[in-house]
């Protein structure tokens, strides 16, 4: 195994190491939360209201042929396109459903996972000033991961490595405290892919594929920020398993993403 070969087993290493930590903390339970894209005017092509998952699919929705309805058989969901750029991330979503998933979307793809300095800089840039000590934890996570894959504690993606991330689905439903704002604070479960690939060899044979994790943005100063303030992150919510041709994903809230061409 080359040196380059040696660097992309180390980044995937790192990585399902980092979806291992991010999924930590994960608590049984959660309280029901509705659907969002059913009530956002400004997505064009989204899925409507969803239902809880029953154990069944009676009572799913069906396409034209009678067929339960799947992902894979929805309207796709269009993401917003940005309209600024600051410190390596994405901003400028509009403050609807769309734009929450959005955010959440470009945030999670572009997201330097083995460059603690970059991953700081882009954090520092949409992370809500509430989100007290948030910031630390996730670069304490990155240094962790980069040890585990004998990296340096600090520091930079290898040379050579490129690290491309695809959501392919996701779930937003709102987190809405009592006296507060229906919509304006979302939690966005996403479906992943990660691929590790370098100039000798374009295509990862072992790629990370199927990952979930979620993040919570609130709409705040006029955009979308990430936090993880208690009294959100206890309103969490936990899906059923995302596959496109399943009719519980369907019904839980699961729907495909696509970016603009």
């Amino acid at each position: 195994m080359d040196t380059h070969d040696r660097s992309a087993r180390k980044a995937k290493l790192t990585l399902a190491g980092l979806a291992v930590l991010a999924a930590a903390g994960l608590a049984a339970g959660g309280v029901a939360a509705y659907s969002l894209l059913g009530n956002d005017d400004s997505a064009k092509g989204t899925a409507g209201p969803t239902a809880t998952a029953k154990p069944g699919p009676s009572g799913s929705r069906a396409d034209s042929n009678g067929q339960a309805m799947t992902p894979e058989k929805k309207d796709k969901l269009l993401l917003s396109v940005p309209t600024g750029q600051k410190d390596g991330v994405s901003t400028g979503f509009p403050h609807s459903a769309r734009g929450a998933v959005s955010a959440a979307v470009y945030f999670w793809e572009e997201y330097a996972w083995l460059d603690d300095q970059k991953a700081r800089q882009q954090l520092e840039a949409v992370v809500s000033p509430d989100a007290t000590g948030y910031i630390d934890e996730q670069i304490s996570e990155i240094r962790k991961g980069r040890e585990a894959a004998n990296l340096p504690t600090s520091g930079g993606t290898p040379a050579g490595l490129t690290i491309s991330t695809t959501v392919e689905a996701a779930r937003p439903t709102s987190i809405t405290l009592s006296g507060a704002t229906r919509g304006d604070v979302v939690q966005v479960w996403m479906s992943f892919d990660r691929y590790a690939t370098t100039p000798e060899k374009a295509t990862d044979d072992d790629p990370i594929k199927g990952d979930t994790a979620d993040l919570i943005v609130k709409w705040q100063n006029g955009a979308w920020k990430l936090t993880n303030e208690p009294q959100y992150w206890q309103k969490r919510s936990f899906p059923v398993a995302y596959d496109p041709d399943s009719p519980y994903a369907s019904r839980d809230g699961w729907v495909q993403v696509r970016h603009a061409d």
